[in-house]
């Protein structure tokens, strides 16, 4: 995909990837107020825009493409997030904390700038900027069905959130902790983790109650 070609140009942790999933649909308004976001952050992006706007050109501030060249990639369309959120070059990932992107960025490290919109996002917020400490909040609190309707954020408020992830001390602590947890998770996961450990507890009690019951 291009998108690893040109991360592959870029210094380590120092691109943040915005992407919203596939059911959010931001106003042309909204995507105005990011774009005007990462160009205050001063920060490299790799930027997804997916849904009905991603076949649209005029939602962009005039000459925005230009001035982002060779600094920021906007993919319309799909995209290898998987591949993206393990890249060396990524630093920070601004999401809508979907349970999914919330695992794969844990998983693969990354502190997360956390935009939640309906749903069980905002309780994933929470576990990522107050239980494990690798995020920082936008400030959304309004539920918006798909982000239709959903109060508008504005430019600061992305600008700054995006630097707190990414630039400084606070995004180094963010960082090491987010690595420390990736390792604790892939430990998890591993041949006798603690995850491992209770998928086979539950297989083997499954096995059990079945064979309690067969013999009735």
């Amino acid at each position: 995909h291009e998108c690893l070609r040109w991360l592959d140009s870029k210094k380590p942790n120092s691109i943040v990837y915005v992407c919203f999933g596939s059911i959010v649909r931001f106003s042309s308004q909204q995507l105005v107020e990011i774009a005007k976001g990462l160009e205050a952050s001063q920060q490299d992006f790799l930027w997804i825009v997916k849904g009905d706007k991603s076949q649209e050109q005029d939602w962009l501030p005039e000459g925005f493409e230009e001035r982002m060249d060779g600094k920021g990639l906007i993919i319309r369309g799909w995209a290898p997030q998987l591949l993206i959120l393990d890249h060396e070059s990524i630093g920070g990932f601004v999401t809508h904390c979907g349970w999914n992107s919330t695992l794969e960025s844990i998983s693969a490290g990354v502190p997360m700038v956390t935009w939640p919109m309906f749903s069980d996002q905002f309780y994933n917020e929470k576990l990522v900027v107050q239980v494990l400490g690798i995020g920082a909040s936008v400030g959304s609190t309004s539920y918006a069905m798909f982000g239709e309707g959903a109060d508008l954020v504005s430019r600061d408020d992305i600008d700054k959130a995006v630097r707190r992830v990414m630039a400084g001390e606070e995004a180094e602590v963010m960082r090491r902790r987010a690595k420390l947890i990736r390792e604790m998770a892939r430990k998890a996961v591993a041949e006798g983790g603690s995850s491992d450990s209770a998928l086979t507890s539950l297989i083997e009690k499954l096995k059990q109650h079945k064979a309690a019951r067969e013999s009735k």
